[in-house]
């Protein structure tokens, strides 16, 4: 055997300092550096996104109480220190007319502006204005500013204030200092802790590089259908906004070509989308221009990018300007104000634009505006330099309400009346920041504004009697037994009532029984819940008759209740017994108090957990597939990957399908609480084939005989072909499986029962919160 000897006094003969002795002397990656998974395999199942924003990212851990936090503030003190803080100015980036007022209500309609009711995602409730990718869209610029000129006051209160909640109350505090009777505030706003890598903003890809461009960043092409004006023009669902990294649209008309009627028609469908009527898109675009100015100094070139593509050492700032901040600023690229007092609260925007001829103009960084013909129009005062004063300016979304015929009645009619219009504008910016926040019971602090009258608040009536107890609960369980309807039947109705929940907005749940009303009853996904209700009125009027102890049950809870002795009864036919928990307190609401064309954004186009695809899917959704709707879903209702497999197992194993059909019922004990799903689904002595050629429908079949034996779809073969959720079924295959499988289903059917009941004191939601 040989050996070498090292001299180590001749530095050629052993490794450099760092080097590995048998190469590898090169580092290209390191954990979470690119090409990943996406870039891999880009149109793989993204599973582990059900568990984005979890508890293992929050640094407040699962015992800290928000709310508690919340309510122990003194708000009028907190509401102090913000106002006095926006009356202020601080020398790296001074206020416009020494009131950051209306940066910090540009903020704060940002945060909320991204809300949009076709899925609920977005708004103001996580705070994700934090995160990209909102924290770096064009429509955003110098909103980094904003919340760091704010992080003084953060750090004051603390953990008791989230980011979410500060935002929209320094909004507020900016408009009452202004002299706007603000409608009120609720808190309750829960922070994100990480950026979105889920949600769908758009089609559209920017390319790396310089993304500060205007051109870039602001992109429609592939969002809309048919050309401006056209009867067939249309928004891809569930977007909202017109354009690529916009709240609402351009402030310069579609193109930026200056057309206010297409500009028009863009602002109609974007404030629909976002769950807001003409009036008011109106009341907010003529209130929130009321204050403050539009910057364009700079041209977008000169601009640096955006935080989440800065240098380090702008420790989280983009948009660098190398002209500076104050006179300087640049944002959207138009510059100047629409009002001679940009801090006061009055009716100078629309006597302005009603009042003048506008005419086409350019701004310094070469954005399309508007400004009046007459030479002695008012003029507004310079942000910065006393003295000075400029034209007033108009974009072409503000000509838009004038030559709109629509939009120009409600302008027309505020004109008029300026106190129906502050009241609107109150309304609506209420509405605007709190549309996202769910029910009442969520709401915090003593200006919560709470009206059963606030239709978009999805009102619920209070109960009038009191609710059933233990003996009443052991009672009507029998009689929904002696109703003869089936275990498949029960368990379908309650977890269709359930199931609208979504946690992007909170709206959706059993409470109020809204299964029973339209639009909601006439869904074809929920057809085979209706005998079942009628079935169960029966038993709610034959309890609630002529009783005098001032117990009552409402549909709601009954609903539920019968879902519950479902369940009970399928797991003691799989030899398990099992107490499904049941809280009872829901109410009936009533078909005045719900929105019929709002509710109409909730009914699915495909449900997996129902086995549910509308017949039109395919040439609605051309770049989707089932299995994806069923991951959105599952984020809706806050579900784990886990919870996720053992809720679809469970609801297969009972026959939940929307129409009752044996797609995905892999057993012969139907309405037992089997593992069988599981056991057929991981059988390696069986192999699937296509029933179709486009591969939606599928026939099982036995390997050696060929014999088929059970037919499925995309929703359940989903779950053993994907990498991550096969792994999880087999932990409930096995032969110890059974008994985990039903405790496992009892927590996670009672869980999504519950995920409404905000009224229960106590209750804490389950799962990573919805992004």
């Amino acid at each position: 055997m040989s050996t070498t000897t090292i001299d180590k006094t001749n530095t050629d003969s052993y490794p450099m300092a760092g080097q590995c002795p048998f190469g590898g002397d090169r580092i290209g990656g390191a954990f979470g550096s690119r090409p990943a998974l996406e870039n891999w395999y880009p149109h793989r199942l993204r599973v582990e996104l059900l568990h984005q924003n979890g508890l293992a990212a929050d640094p407040l851990g699962p015992d800290f109480d928000y709310a508690a936090a919340f309510q122990a503030i003194d708000l009028d003190a907190l509401k102090g220190d913000i106002k006095q803080f926006l009356t202020s100015s601080v020398s790296w980036w001074p206020s416009d007319y020494g009131n950051y007022g209306p940066q910090m209500i540009r903020m704060a309609w940002h945060s909320a502006g991204t809300y949009r009711i076709a899925d609920g995602r977005g708004g103001a409730g996580t705070g994700m204005q934090r995160f990209a990718p909102i924290s770096s869209w064009w429509d955003n610029g110098n909103t980094d500013k904003s919340r760091r000129l704010l992080q003084p006051i953060k750090h004051k209160y603390g953990n008791a204030l989230s980011w979410a909640d500060l935002m929209v109350l320094t909004g507020n505090c900016a408009l009452e200092i202004m002299g706007l009777p603000t409608y009120g505030f609720a808190g309750g706003r829960l922070d994100a802790w990480e950026a979105d890598d889920a949600t769908y903003w758009g089609p559209e890809v920017v390319e790396m590089g310089s993304v500060s461009s205007f051109d870039e960043m602001v992109n429609r092409d592939k969002r809309w259908r048919g050309k401006n004006g056209d009867a067939e023009y249309d928004l891809e669902n569930p977007l909202a906004a017109s354009h690529q990294a916009l709240i609402y649209v351009n402030p310069e008309g579609p193109y930026a070509n200056g057309d206010p009627q297409g500009s028009a028609n863009d602002i109609r469908v974007t404030f629909t989308r976002m769950a807001m009527n003409d009036e008011e898109t109106v009341a907010l675009i003529a209130g929130g221009h009321a204050f403050g100015k539009s910057h364009g100094m700079v041209p977008a070139k000169e601009i640096g990018p955006p935080p989440e593509m800065a240098p380090m050492e702008a420790m989280g700032l983009g948009w660098h300007n190398p002209k500076g901040a104050g006179k300087d600023t640049m944002t959207n690229g138009i510059e100047g104000s629409w009002t001679p007092d940009p801090t006061k609260w009055d009716n100078a925007y629309l006597e302005n634009l009603f009042k003048f001829d506008w005419e086409q103009t350019k701004s310094p960084a070469g954005a399309l505006q508007w400004t009046p013909k007459d030479p002695n129009a008012p003029r507004t005062p310079d942000a910065h330099v006393v003295g000075q004063s400029h034209p007033l300016m108009m974009m072409t979304s503000d000509i838009a309400l004038k030559v709109d015929p629509e939009y120009r009645k409600v302008c027309e009619k505020f004109l008029g009346d300026f106190d129906a219009f502050t009241q609107a504008f109150s309304k609506a910016w209420y509405k605007l920041t709190h549309r996202d926040m769910g029910p009442k019971h969520r709401y915090l602090g003593p200006e919560a504004t709470i009206e059963d009258g606030l239709l978009w608040q999805d009102p619920i009536p209070d109960a009038a009697y009191a609710p059933v107890g233990e003996a009443e609960i052991a009672d009507l369980k029998q009689a929904i037994l002696a109703t003869g309807l089936s275990v498949s039947d029960l368990a379908f109705t309650a977890f269709s009532a359930a199931s609208t929940y979504r946690d992007s907005d909170k709206r959706g749940g059993a409470n109020g029984a809204r299964l029973a009303l339209a639009p909601q009853k006439d869904w074809a996904v929920n057809r085979r819940a209706v005998p079942v209700v009628e079935a169960l009125r029966g038993v709610m009027s034959g309890f609630n008759g002529g009783r005098g102890d001032g117990k009552q049950v409402s549909l709601a809870d009954l609903i539920v209740l019968a879902g519950c002795v479902a369940v009970e009864k399928a797991a003691r036919d799989a030899g398990v017994e099992a107490r499904v928990p049941f809280t009872p307190g829901r109410v009936d609401t009533t078909q005045a108090l719900t929105d019929v064309e709002m509710f109409t954004w909730l009914k699915p186009v495909a449900d997996g957990f129902r086995n549910y695809v509308d017949d039109g899917f395919a040439a609605m959704a051309p770049r989707l597939s089932p299995e994806e709707m069923f991951l959105d879903k599952a984020n809706l209702l806050t579900l784990t990957a886990p919870e996720w497999v053992v809720l679809t197992g469970g609801l297969r194993a009972l026959n939940a399908n929307h129409d009752g059909s044996t797609r995905g019922v892999f057993t012969d004990r139907v309405g037992v609480l089997t593992t069988d799903f599981f056991r057929t689904l991981t059988d390696t002595n069986l192999v699937w084939e296509k029933a179709d050629a486009a591969g939606t429908s599928f026939a099982l079949k036995d390997r050696e005989s060929g014999q088929a034996k059970y037919e499925a779809t995309r929703n359940d073969l989903v779950f053993g072909s994907n990498a991550q959720l096969r792994n999880i079924a087999d932990a409930y295959a096995g032969s110890d499986g059974q008994r985990r499988f039903v405790a496992d289903f009892v927590r996670v059917w009672d869980k999504v029962m519950m995920l409404d009941r905000y009224d229960v004191k106590g209750h804490r939601r389950q799962g990573p919160m919805a992004a």
